[in-house]
């Protein structure tokens, strides 16, 4: 038997957060407004960092609680991801999400997950956010689906986007998504 989704009841994102080594936006996404400010938007960051950056994130994602939502965030190279959602918000939920994207960005960045090569490939990550998230709702948590996703969109402009054709992204992906299986 189905029952009907109500909108009250999906889970919310409230910002995806990828920032570098020192705290700097490297690629930010605001999907509510509690925040109104980008002043206020800047304050979090910095405060979240500042409060995220002596755990050791860098296996595992890790949860807090700050300022009545829930943060998972995880660390690679001198780069912090951050997923936040509502205090009621599933840890489960959001720490897939955070995986998504962290895995979407693995493969489009070819495994060089740095900051130096997210700021080059900057349009793939934007698009890696519209992909998983939209107006807050959880559209995509796979990071391969993800990736192929933002791969196809940049075929489709004609741009090309690495030296990776689709097929070699998605077959990275693949790869990638079945050793974290194996750990």
């Amino acid at each position: 038997m189905a029952f009907p989704l109500h909108y009250g009841s999906c889970p919310v994102v409230k910002n995806i957060l990828l920032l570098d080594s020192e705290g700097k936006r490297v690629a930010v996404k605001y999907y509510c407004d509690d925040w109104p400010a980008n002043s206020a938007k800047l304050a979090f960051e910095k405060a979240i960092f500042t409060k995220t950056q002596k755990t050791n994130a860098r296996t595992e994602a890790e949860i807090a609680m700050f300022d009545n939502s829930v943060v998972v965030y995880k660390f690679v190279q001198d780069l912090h991801f951050f997923v936040t959602g509502g205090d009621d918000e599933n840890e489960l939920i959001l720490a897939t999400v955070l995986q998504g994207f962290f895995d979407a960005v693995t493969v489009l960045l070819r495994s060089n997950v740095e900051q130096r090569e997210a700021l080059e490939n900057l349009d793939l990550v934007l698009l890696c956010l519209d992909e998983i998230v939209d107006g807050g709702m959880i559209l995509e948590t796979d990071g391969s689906v993800i990736a192929g996703k933002v791969a196809s969109h940049n075929m489709d402009d004609g741009s090309p986007i690495s030296e990776q054709t689709i097929s070699q992204a998605l077959a990275t992906a693949r790869e990638h998504f079945t050793r974290s299986l194996l750990r």
